[in-house]
This record gives structure tokens, sequence and C-alpha cells, in this order.
């Protein structure tokens, strides 16, 4: 019974197998809770942080949320310190004022809405530790030499356990070797110690990730002796009693130190790591092997750590359980362990966790809850949190083990299920909701969404949708003329719809269609096929000789729409950083070629949808080789072949000829259509130098004669003997004319042109045309003419600029071509018929405006609309005194524009406008003339500013107003300051003018000083720029008798100049001048007075109103004339002559005494009588003579006599010249003062005392007559530092 049951089961399933896909439920549709996030199962804490538990899922409504801890309802409203998230279940503690192992446990979120509940699974909160080591004191260990030893490091327990590691006091990692290495439980073992191993700073070291915190144990030391030194060590101790008589340690076979007994057991989970280790000891050090009693070690999860002493195995499953054997082995025999490893497996999913299930009403559908462990796990089911077992009853539900089968569900029915299998190491947890809706299709693929592949490339277009039923989806291309399936169309099950090696022709828009029993909903994508990156010419194989350059090409092709981006590797790595390796478009150029630079160069170009690669290998030789390699050409091919011949297509084969030292590289193909291009050969393929066969797709109705070319590293080889002839048969085209356009010429016409094809495109005789076009829009047949010869075709009497639907199919004497795509074209355009209405202006300053219109309607157009035409004028200025014209500006908007700024207008004028539409035949009507008027801006400089009169102490200035007055002149300001001889500026004086006044007399003025002044004119909206001048108020009256600086207004001879003036500027002489006539050419001329038959110098100045002469000789006179000439006037139309007199530099003379120059080299000369000055003095000291010897010959008195300083007695004085004194020095170098030539001593006027210091601290004893031996039977201490004598003696040493 149980058996039959299984069965009808198993066959449901089958029937049902298609409605349980899972689908996901737009979340504005109602939908049970689904979790989305929650916290991990073994949840590990930072005692130091906040504690977030996290519990986050989605539904419709949204779900809220509830907690327990320890199986316990977690009231989070009566703890302040724990608040839930809004909108989330995600829980936030805060255990600033809180220990964290307070909120230790087991704790579950609850997501419930009206249509279920779903739960998380248990997450175990726990708080990680990391707890310091226990005190102890370590006693050293001393050892023999050759023993084993382990050092136990024991760390405390931690969570999460530990990391462990070996360090000494300078922190640096102890060496591990096979002999000595760390164990898994972190204990140091020594197979055997030497006396190498002695130190006092053993120290196990304990890493606490989660916390990132390092626990340090007590050192341990050392010490490794030998038997002779424990037995001296001891003897000190016992008498010389020989407590270690044994012999020294011998050699040893190997026994286990780590695991212990024969054999061992160790259990491990499915998916986890198996760690075993052995570690051994014996003398030599043995070596560790592992293997496996009943099978092999799985190569690809193994590895052998810790020098081999550690076996581990990750993603363990079943078909690891066994026994596995290590063995030790030295030179003196081998000892072998058997661990016996079971596995066993938590539960875990066989076809993944149950999935939502959504049905229609009536519809049937199962969850199925598949998983498996070891021991079997135990599968409950639950309904919304609450076993199913008491749950309401449903006539719709049936649990069949691992199964629960729902068959005509209704409306209400929706809930959440929870399956929890288990079994003793372990547990899972997963929600799958039933969802039972009503909903017509909708598609979820955002809309217009354009795909690009590559041509011959798979591409797939998305269509996920949703509705419930579950939708069915079909696909359609452009007309919707048929579904699309059958090669090269396949249809996913989640809607996808796969082309298969995508053509050009698939090109277009694609049409998804969603279909249920409730509606029906669609979807437009689009494909873009491109054309492949290919790279046509490869870099090839180079053979280059050290110092040499070697050039890479590298072209390519790709599709014209895609960004390309080329790269180059070197032996499959970035290009050296080298100024030697320069990079181009299509090229890599090597320089100065080295033996580093050999190696297999790649060039790799990209786009966004494919990449091409090609690669050929650079070989440096010597420059001169020995013995020579000569590379030459290869030979030609031979013995061409044609086989397995077919309509299209035919096999050719050939042999190669010899490389001549240089590999062949590839094969080029080329084929001559003796047909249609005969005597012209052209490439067909290319193939790689490996092969020596070739398919060749071939054209129809051609003669074709093949012929086979070799490349090298030096070049092409001759063309082989060619091919016997293969001639194809006639068809039907295979392909229309490219690039079909409509045009027109003329208002009634449309002028269809295309590419007619080539003769080897034709397929056939007799090719020829079908022109087809109609009207866009318009429910008509075809009209169709067929031409020959010809790649145009004028149809007469068309309606000005229509749209029309234009084709062109080829045909031949063997059919007609495909059926040709539709083009689009317009027959010929019309000047447009109206003007653009509602024109308006809107001013938004002096020298801007803004004018707006209304577009013209697109029917009177009667064409491509090309844009609007703004044109504007001037007509007068609003100042009474300015009333010329000026020319039409035309400023041109592209496009639809309605709106737009008018720049560059002069402020205080009546300006004039009207606009224009044009398509490509022409401009339409002008729209009514638009008047308007820009208010005052700030006014132009002053347009003369010249000095009439000169005295000692006052300056007359007069101007005349600026050209461009831009609005009413509401007056002037005058800015003067002094500049003295260093061009810097003094204190700046203003004067404000009235409107009408165009001089003043500047009075007080300070004499023979030059002055700069700033004249600008004003408006109400502002001040203008000004005019500069500068005067002196005296000058040398030789040159006033020349100068004329005012240079004054001469009456013009032509009445087209006015107000012809001059001013000296700061780099020549600035001629201002008002013209009024007619528009011509306006040039100053000059020359210098009084110099007969000199021509006259000429400055071509249009467009201005001022000139500045430069390059003038100062202090020479110059004649100033202006002319206004075209090329109809004779004689010369001029200005009256000035008279200008370029001042001398006398004015700008520079005060050489300010200059840096001049004070340097003053200062350098005054440096240098100095030295002089010291360096004579000196000398002449040193050359002084002391006249002592006179006076001692002249004075007997022993009282005048020097003394000797052995035993205080007079002698001879020594005129040793170490110590002649300064010439009229009053005090000689023995201290001793001759009363004659001192008669200021101080000896007058002391009381005859000892050399000392007095209260004040003077120095008195160098003006004493008492000698210091008087007082220091030991001899005299030195009194001579405090002299000035000495201190000049001093320095004569150094001169």
């Amino acid at each position: 019974m149980m058996e039959e049951r299984r069965t009808v089961t198993a066959l449901l399933l089958l029937v049902l197998g298609h409605l349980t896909t899972a689908l996901e439920v737009p979340l504005d549709l109602s939908q049970p809770p689904t979790i989305t996030h929650q916290s991990p199962k073994d949840y590990i804490i930072d005692p130091r942080e906040n504690i977030i538990i996290h519990c986050e899922a989605k539904g419709k409504p949204h779900p809220s949320f509830s907690w327990t801890r320890d199986g316990t309802h977690f009231d989070i409203d009566q703890l302040p310190n724990v608040h839930m998230k809004q909108r989330s279940g995600t829980l936030v503690v805060d255990i600033s004022n809180e220990k964290a192992e307070h909120y230790e446990g087991t704790y579950q979120c609850t997501a419930r809405n009206d249509h279920g509940t779903a739960l998380s699974h248990n997450m175990v909160v726990r708080q990680s530790r990391s707890p310091l080591w226990s005190k102890e004191k370590i006693k050293p260990i001393v050892v023999q030499e050759g023993v084993p030893l382990v050092l136990p490091c024991r760390p405390p327990a931690g969570l999460p356990p530990p990391i462990i590691f070996w360090m000494d006091n300078n922190f640096q990692r102890l060496p591990q070797s096979r002999r000595v290495s760390q164990s898994l439980n972190g204990d140091l073992y020594f197979s055997n110690v030497l006396r190498a191993d002695s130190r006092n700073d053993y120290i196990c070291y304990a890493r606490f990730p989660h916390t990132q915190t390092i626990q340090q144990k007590q050192p341990i030391t050392v010490k490794v002796l030998n038997l002779d030194a424990i037995n001296d060590t001891v003897a000190a101790f016992y008498n010389d009693t020989d407590l270690f008589s044994e012999e020294p340690t011998d050699e040893r076979r190997p026994t286990f130190l780590t695991p212990s007994g024969p054999s061992n057991s160790k259990m491990v989970l499915r998916g986890q790591v198996l760690e075993m280790e052995c570690i051994a000891e014996g003398l030599p050090t043995p070596e560790i092997s592992w293997t496996k009693v009943s099978g092999e070690l799985p190569a690809e999860r193994t590895t052998l750590l810790h020098y081999q002493k550690t076996l581990r195995i990750v993603n363990v499953s079943e078909a690891d359980a066994g026994e596995y054997r290590c063995l030790a082995r030295n030179d003196l025999g081998s000892v072998h362990q058997i661990i016996h490893v079971s596995v066993k497996a938590a539960p875990y999913w066989i076809s993944g966790s149950p999935k939502n299930l959504i049905l229609a009403p009536g519809e049937n559908g199962a969850l199925t809850c598949r998983a498996s462990g070891t021991p079997k796990p135990a599968i409950n089911w639950a309904m919304n949190g609450v076993p199913i077992e008491n749950s309401p009853n449903d006539l719709s539900r049936r649990v069949d083990d691992d199964t629960i089968i729902f068959t005509n569900v209704q409306t209400g029915s929706s809930a959440v299920y929870q399956c929890n299998v288990s079994n003793e190491y372990g547990y899972l947890l997963s929600n799958a909701f039933v969802n039972v809706l009503s909903e017509p299709p909708r598609v979820l693929t955002p809309a217009h969404q354009v795909y690009q592949v590559i041509k011959n490339h798979q591409a797939l277009l998305d269509c996920s949708s949703f509705g419930s039923p579950i939708p069915e989806i079909t696909w359609f291309k452009d007309s919707r003329a048929s579904t699309l399936d059958g090669d090269p169309y396949k249809i996913h099950d989640n809607g996808t719809l796969e082309i298969h090696g995508s053509q050009t022709r698939h090109n277009g828009k694609y049409t998804c269609v969603s279909k249920n029993m409730l509606g029906i909903s669609e979807n437009h994508v689009y494909l873009e096929v491109k054309e492949p990156t290919r790279i046509l010419k490869q870099p090839e194989y180079k053979v280059v000789q050290r110092g040499r350059a070697a050039v890479f090409e590298c072209k390519v092709k790709h599709d014209p729409t895609l960004i390309p981006t080329m790269t180059w590797l070197k032996d499959d790595d970035e290009l050296p950083d080298d100024e030697r390796l320069v990079v181009d478009s299509d090229s890599l150029t090597i320089t100065d070629v080295t033996d580093s630079d050999a190696g297999v160069y790649t060039c790799i170009m990209n786009t966004t949808l494919d990449h091409d690669t090609a690669s050929a290998e650079l070989t440096v030789v010597e420059a001169t080789p020995t013995p020579p390699v000569v590379y030459e050409l290869p030979d030609p091919p031979t013995d061409l072949e044609l086989t397995e011949q077919k309509k299209r297509s035919v096999q050719l084969t050939w042999t190669p000829g010899d490389e001549h030292n240089s590999p062949i590289e590839k094969f080029i193909i080329q084929f001559e259509d003796s047909l249609h291009h005969k005597g012209h050969w052209h490439n067909l393929t290319e193939v790689s130098g490996m092969k020596t066969t070739a398919h060749l797709k071939l054209s129809p109705f051609a003669h074709y004669t093949f012929r086979v070319l070799a490349l090298n590293g030096v070049g092409l080889s001759r063309p082989s003997p060619p091919s016997r002839m293969y001639k194809t048969e006639p068809t039907a085209p295979d392909e229309n004319p490219a690039d079909v356009h409509g045009f027109g010429t003329e208002h009634d016409n449309l002028v269809i042109s295309w590419k007619p094809l080539t003769a080897i495109q034709s397929n056939g005789h007799g090719l020829h045309y079908r022109v087809m076009w109609r009207l866009k829009g318009v429910e008509s047949d075809w009209t169709a003419v067929t031409v020959r010869n010809t790649s145009k075709f004028v149809v007469s009497g068309t309606p000005t600029f229509a749209m029309y639907e234009l084709k062109v199919q080829a045909l031949n004497d063997h059919g007609a071509g495909p059926e040709p795509a539709v083009a689009h074209g317009y027959s010929g355009e019309d000047l447009p018929l109206a003007a653009p209405d509602n024109v308006h202006v809107q001013v938004i300053s002096s020298t801007q405006a803004a004018v707006h219109w209304d577009a013209v309607p697109a029917k009177l157009l009667r064409g491509h609309l090309k844009g609007y035409k703004v044109y504007y004028w001037k007509e007068r200025s609003l100042h009474k005194h300015n009333h010329h014209h000026e020319e039409k500006q035309i400023l041109t908007f592209s496009g639809n524009h309605t709106h737009g700024k008018l720049p560059g207008l002069h402020p205080f004028s009546l300006y004039s406008c009207h606009i224009r539409v044009f398509n490509g035949k022409g401009e339409g009507p002008p729209s009514p003339i638009q008047q308007f008027e820009t208010p005052e801006g700030v006014p132009g400089a002053p347009s003369s500013l010249v000095i009439t009169d000169s005295n000692v102490d006052s300056l007359t200035l007069e101007w005349n107003p600026p050209h461009d007055r831009n609005g009413h002149i509401t007056g002037y300001t005058l800015k003067y300051q002094p500049v003295n001889n260093t061009n810097a500026l003094g204190p700046l004086e203003e004067l404000a003018l009235p409107s009408n006044e165009t001089s003043v007399v500047l009075v007080n003025l300070k004499y023979s000083t030059r002055y700069k002044f700033y004249l600008n004119a004003k408006t109400k909206i502002g001040a203008g720029p000004s005019i500069s001048q500068e005067a002196v108020t005296i000058m040398d009256e030789a040159l006033l008798s020349q100068l004329d600086l005012h240079l004054g207004t001469a009456p013009p001879v032509s009445e087209d100049f006015g107000n012809v003036s001059s001013a000296i500027a700061d780099d020549g002489v600035q001629i201002s001048w008002e013209y009024t006539g007619p528009e011509k050419d306006i040039y100053v001329e000059y020359k210098m007075k009084d110099s007969e038959g000199e021509e006259w110098h000429k400055e071509l100045v249009n467009g201005s109103d001022n000139f500045v002469v430069k390059g003038l000789k100062a202090g020479v006179s110059y004649l100033v004339r202006l002319v206004a000439s075209d090329q109809s006037d004779l004689p010369l139309q001029h200005s009256r002559e000035l008279l200008v007199s370029v001042p001398a530099v006398a004015s700008r003379q520079v005060d050489i005494a300010t200059q840096g120059w001049f004070i340097g080299l003053m200062c350098a000369i005054a440096l240098l009588i100095l030295i002089l000055l010291i360096i004579c003095f000196i000398q002449r000291n040193k050359g002084g003579k002391y006249p002592v010897k006179e006076k001692e010959d002249a004075h007997t008195d022993p009282e005048f006599q020097p003394m000797k300083e052995e035993d205080c007695t007079f002698g001879e004085y020594s005129d040793n010249e170490d110590h002649k004194p300064l010439k009229g020095s009053r005090t000689p170098s023995n201290g001793t003062v001759k009363r004659e030539d001192s008669d200021d001593s101080l000896v007058d006027y002391g009381e005859g005392g000892d050399g000392q210091f007095n209260e004040d601290g003077s120095f008195i004893g160098q003006y004493s007559g008492k000698s210091g031996c008087r007082d220091n039977p030991e001899g005299p201490e030195s009194s001579e530092a405090p002299s000035p004598v000495n201190a000049m003696n001093s320095l004569n040493s150094f001169v």
C-alpha cells in the first residue's frame, strides 16, 4: 500500500512539475512575508560594541516583527536600551551601560502579515572572549642534547578559539623545520634537541581574531647540555659525583610523540575541514608520509602542512571516510600509525530549499523539502510557525513525508510553510509560501531595451514576466507575421528568446507577448547585430639584430558604432615602462632593440562587445651573427588541387615550398574571376602556416582560378602556379542593393537612388532592378518600375515634401533576389509658406536682448526644418548727435529653437528685427518688423585729451566728448597725480566737472613736475573707461621752441574727418579722429618734417578711431595726416596735416643714484678702501721701533731698568719682534712703564698698590710700576690678555 501511494505521488509530481517554478512576486501585489536577511546561526559579538541582530523581511502588506529569546517572548518595550529599527525587525542593543553577556541567548525573529508568518532560524548570540593567561612560574628546562622535547602552550579558552604562534623577545617568529614544528593544539615539538636550541625566550602567543587582541605566555627557558657539561654542572653541587654515567645519546629509530597508541579515530562533518597530524621523535629526524589505506587521497582537496606532519582535506565528503596511515621513517627504521576517519553529515539540501509557490484558484502544486544527512534527518512541517498537525485542517493540502501536495487551491489559502530538517549535528529551517492569486500577466523586463550582439554569436532577449496562472510567452519580430519558433530561435522556460548565430538580418524590433486567461501584456525590445572585430594585418615574426628597430603592425577592422581600444602585451604581461617602446594606433615600434626585448608580443583589440588578439615573436640576434644565418623569402607553394567541389564551395590543397630558415606564418589564397575581372587577383582568405588545405566559400556565376602565397618573417613569396579553373553556376541574386535613399531635386519630384550590385554580386546575366514606392501612411499599392544599368530613378508629379516608402529589388535572368527592406525618403522641398508668429523682444540689458517667437507649423514648412534666422539692425542712436545707420546682422538658430539672444547691441539705440524660417530649399517670408530700444549704458572713453598750455605751476586740459556716448552725459571726472623720475605715482587728486565743459585749467601745480591725468565721462548708469595723458609743468626752453605737445585740432581738408588730434603716449604718439564719410580704407600717414622728397609712411587703421604711431625718433618733429581711400578715389582725400613733435628722453631720465647697479658699485669701492686702510695700519705697527735701547743707554738709574723674569732682577730689554709694542704705546710688553713716556700714568694718581681689580671691577695693575714678581715667587701670571697691545700683536701674527 505504501509503495502504491508513493507511485501515485511520483506521477502527480511529474504532472505538476512545470507549475512549481519559483516566481518573484512584484511587491505591489499581496503576498506573505519572506525573510530576506538574518544574522548567522552562531553569532559571536564584540562586547565593546552595540549588539545588532539582523532580521529583514518583505511582504504586502509590510510585515510586523516580534522576537523570542531562549524560547520565550522577548518584550523590547520593557527594555529601554533595546529598540527595533523602523520597518525592520533588526534589534539594536545599547550596551554602554550594560554588560554584553546579559544578552547572550538563543534568539528567533518572526515576521507576519495578513497572509502568513515567516520564521528566522535560531541565532545563538554569544560574546567573544579573550581571557588572560593564568599566571604561573615556569621553571627552566634543562635537557640532554639529542632527546625529544615538547614545550606546552595550553592557551586560555577563548571564543572563538585563538590562533597560536611562537615568537621570541624581538617579536620574530621562531624558525620551524622537519625537526621543530608546532602542533594543531599549539604545542612546540622537537624531534630531537640541539645545543643551538638553548635560549630563554620561547614565548607562546594567542591571537583572538574577533577582538584583535594578543595574549602571551610567560617565556620558557631551555638549556641543552651535552653529557660532559651536565656532569660538570652537577659535580659543583655534589662533590664531583658522576650522576649521569650513561653514554651520550645515540641515534634511534622513530617513535610517535602524537598521536599515542597504535591506532586512533577521528570524526568529521561533511563539508568541513579534516586535519590529522603525526609528529615523531628520533635521531636522525624522521620524515613523515601519508597514505589512505582504503583508496587514494583526493589530490585536488588535499594539502600537506608543517613539513608533511599535518594532512588537511577540505570540503570533506562521505567518500573521505576510511583508514589513513602516517609513516615516520629515518635511517634506523620506521613506525606507522592508523587513524580511522568517520564522516557524519548535518542536514543538507539535495535539490535546494523549498521554493515559493504561486497558484491561481483551482490550480495544483507541491512544496518539496528534500534533504539528506548522516544519520538520516527528521523532517517536520509547520504552517505560519505552528506545527502542521496543529494547524487548521485544509482539504486541499496533503502532507507526504518531505512533500506537501496542494490540489484545487482556493483564494484565502495563502500561508507560509516552514520545513525543519534536523539530526544530532544540526538543522535546516526554510520558509516557503503558497500565494493564491488571480493576476493578469505583466512583463517585468524594462521596455525598449536595446541588446547588442556580435554577428554569429548567441543573442539572448529577456522577457521576465509575472501572472497567475503562469502566463505563456510568445515572441514576434517587426510585423508580427508569425511567431518566432524553430531554428535559429528558441524560447526558454523563463521567457528568454535565444537566437543562435545572430546575423545582420536579425536586426530590428522584437515583441514579447505574455498571455494567460486573465489578459495579455507585451513589451518591445531591439536587437542590434554588430560586425565582429577582426585583426586584418597581424603582427609578424621578427628576427632583429641588436641595436636596430622592430615594428609590429596590427591593423584592425571593427564595427563603426563600437569604440575600440588597443592594448599590447609582452609575454602575456604589460609592456615594460620604457621610452623605446612606442605604441601607435596600429603598430608597436621598439627602437634600439636589446636582448631583454626578445619575447612574444600580443596585440589585443577590445570593444564593449568582443575582442580579437594576435601574437608574434621577436628574436634578437647578434649584429654580425656567426655563422651567418640567411633568412630569405619562402619558395612559392606548388601542386594546387581542387577537391570536394560543390555549388558554392571547394577545398583547395597545396604543397608548401622551402621556408629558408624563417617559419611560414600564414598562407594567403587569392582568386581571379576571369568572367568579370580577368587579370585581377583578389585576396580570398588566409590560413595558418601550419595548414596546407583551405575550405573556400564561392559566389555563383564566376570562373575561379586560385593561387597561394606564403608569408614568413622576411616577406611574401612569389605566387604559386594557378590552379585549374572552377566555374560556379548562375542563380538568382542573394542580396539587394544597399544604401537606398529618397530625396527631391525639385518641389514635385522624388529621386530614388541605391548602390548597384557588382558583377560578381549579380549571380547571373540580365541584372536589373525593380524600383517600388508608395506614400507613407496611405493604404495604397506599391508603384513599381524596372530599370537597368542605372543607380537612380526619378519619380515626377509628387506632392511637395511627402514621405515615401521605398524598396529596390535585384533581379536577373534566373529570378528575383530576397524581399527588400523598406527605406524611407521625402519628395522635393519648397520654400516655407509662413513666417514665425508672435515675435516679441525682451530687452535684457543695454547690450543684450532676447527675442521670442512661435514655431512655424510643420505643414507650412514644406521641407526639413533647418532653423530660424533673426535679422536685426541699428536704426539710429537715441542721442541727437549720432544718426548713422548700421548693416543688418544675422543670427542663425538651428533646429526647432523658439527663442534666442541678440548680443553686442549698442546702448541707448533704436533697433529693428524680423525672423525667417528656412528649410533645405531656402528662407520663408519675414515676420513683421519689431522695434525696440536699448537703455542707457556707461559711455565710452573721451575721444581725445590734450594739454594746450603748460606753465610753471599750471596746465590747461582740453577734451572731446566720447564717440560712444551710450546715453546722456551727466559729467566728467578728472583724476591726476604727480610722477617722479622712477615712475612712482604720487597722491591722486580728483575733480568733478559738468557735462557742458570740454576744458579745465589746473593751477597750483608743482613746477618742473610730470603729471599723469585720467579723464572719464559719466551717464546716469555709471562712469565709463578713462583716457589718460601725461604732461610736464616746465620744460627746457630750447626744447619748447621745437615741441608742440598739444598738437591741437586741425581743420580737415576733407569734411569727412573731424576732431583730428594727437597726444603723447608711453610707446609713441596717439592719433585720434572722427570719420563720417562713406565706408573706405582709412590710413594714418606720417613723415619727418623738412624732409624733402621723403615718402609718406602708411599704416592701415580700419575699424578704429585712434591709432598709436610707434617707432618715432625722440626729439624729432613729424607731419601726420589721415587718408580715406578706395580704388576709384583720385586724388586721395585726406585731413589737414598735423605737426607732431616727439619729446626727447629728458623728461624720463633716470636718476643714476637710485639705480641698484650704481649703489652696489659704490659699496664695493668703499669696502675695498676700508680693507686697504686696515692693511696699511697693520703694516705701520709691524714696522715701528720702540726707542727702548736709547733710553736704557741714556738713563743709568736701576729703577728704570727692565727686570729679568727668572730672578726678578733688571736686565737688558729684549727687542724680539714678537713683543714689539705699537708705536706710541704707553705700556711695554713686559708690563713696566717708562715714566718719561707716560706723563699721565695711573701710578701718579694711585697709591702704588698691586695690579689688582678695584671694587668696581676695573683693572688698574696694567699701569702700575711694580712688578708682579714681588708677590708671586713662582713666577708672574699672564697679565697680557687684557692688554690691547697684546691683542694687536695677535692680529699681526695672522696678517
